[in-house]
C-alpha cells in the first residue's frame, strides 16, 4: 500500500517533489497561500493563464511551475 492517501497526487513543484491533495493548478496556488499574488504558473512546461488554472487537473508525475515577477537590476 502506498504511503500517499487516494485523495494526494505527487507533483514536483518548482523542483521539489511534493504530495498534495489540491486536484486544480487553482487548489495548488490557493494551498500555498499565493491567490492574492502576481504569479505565473506552468504545467509539464506548458503556461497555464489564470482563467484557466482551475480546469486545469493535477496528475501524479506533472512538474508543476509557480514564479512570481521581481524587479531588480
Amino acid at each position: 500500500m502506498s504511503a500517499l492517501t487516494t485523495a494526494e497526487v505527487c507533483i514536483t513543484l518548482n523542483g521539489a517533489e511534493t504530495a498534495t491533495s489540491a486536484r486544480t493548478v487553482a487548489d495548488l496556488v490557493d494551498l500555498q497561500a499565493l491567490t492574492a499574488l502576481k504569479i505565473a504558473t506552468a504545467v509539464n512546461g506548458h503556461f497555464v493563464p489564470a482563467a484557466k488554472r482551475a480546469t486545469t487537473h493535477l496528475k501524479d508525475g506533472d512538474r508543476v511551475e509557480i514564479v512570481s515577477p521581481r524587479q531588480g537590476g
